[in-house]
């Protein structure tokens, strides 16, 4: 067992506009709840709008929960934000920092949403609407539950909003390896980036990530990892340009939570990207990270 951030408002349900694969995140509890160890489940808070507000734009926050965002952010965003997506966005960010919260006190937990990583200041894009990542950071940060923050981005994306968010801060190290020609087209400064190539496989995948970690842990010592588990590096996603087997995935979330637990530190994933018609199929990779890192951690 481990602890889960959940809450019903995280599933939508199927929208009418864009790709972004709302049903999934039933899927992912159904999943995890029929397994033989069924995670322990906390309910997300509504994150605070001063909190969000200390991060992002608060005009854009402003117009957000007060459901005028402009129709040049609704494309970049990938859709009209409704009031009902404004409470979504608000509880995944409290989601983040519950699971920050209690991996703190037990060493993982993951939020059963989020990982929305391409929120910017002034702006949300990329389907992200408020950066949970960047806002639980500062938070979990400003309140000393943490004194440094490692965020760890393996989503097929480059993690742009985080990285732009978090620049400057001596707090905060950010971590994306990613496909380099894939979603944005301009990348974002993050301390380390690691583009790879279209149809990078398992081998050349493990091998940077197990270097690049390494060093990134001896160098800037973190005394928390946020980790956005993206599962869109999978080799059948459909917006993904890597190869990733499922093997190579959990191989993948191992070595994070490896990592982490023979240092000491604790750990919380957020989901992250996962995109294809197969609702199941991309629930079951995302509960399978969980129980993967899950099991580094408890046994």
């Amino acid at each position: 067992m481990f602890p889960i951030v959940h809450h019903p408002d995280y599933r939508i349900g199927r929208q009418r506009h864009g790709v972004f694969p709302w049903d999934k995140y039933g899927a992912v509890m159904e999943v995890l709840r029929a397994g033989p160890q069924p995670p322990v489940e906390f309910s997300p808070p509504l994150m605070d709008t001063a909190w969000i507000a200390a991060v992002h734009d608060p005009d854009y926050v402003d117009e957000v929960l007060e459901e005028r965002v402009p129709p040049e952010k609704a494309r970049r965003i990938g859709f009209p934000v409704t009031q009902a997506l404004a409470q979504r966005s608000r509880r995944t960010v409290g989601g983040t920092w519950m699971a920050a919260r209690l991996a703190l006190q037990c060493g993982y937990a993951a939020n059963s949403a989020g990982g929305s990583h391409h929120a910017l200041h002034e702006t949300g894009a990329g389907y992200c609407i408020f950066n949970d990542l960047a806002v639980a950071a500062h938070r979990l940060l400003t309140e000393e539950d943490a004194m440094h923050i490692l965020i760890v981005d393996l989503d097929v994306h480059q993690g742009d909003g985080t990285a732009a968010l978090m620049a400057g801060r001596s707090d905060v190290t950010t971590f994306s390896m990613h496909a380099e020609k894939n979603f944005p087209v301009r990348k974002a400064r993050s301390t380390l980036d690691v583009g790879l190539a279209d149809g990078t496989g398992d081998d050349e995948y493990l091998d940077l990530l197990e270097r690049h970690l390494a060093a990134l842990l001896t160098e800037h010592a973190p005394d928390l990892i946020l980790y956005q588990a993206g599962v869109d590096a999978h080799g059948e996603d459909r917006l993904g340009r890597l190869a990733l087997t499922d093997a190579g995935l959990n191989a993948r979330d191992a070595m994070v939570a490896g990592s982490a637990r023979a240092r000491g530190i604790p750990l919380a994933s957020a989901l992250g990207g996962g995109y294809g018609d197969d609702a199941l199929a991309i629930g079951r990779r995302h509960a399978e990270a969980m129980q993967v890192m899950a099991h580094c951690y408890y046994g």
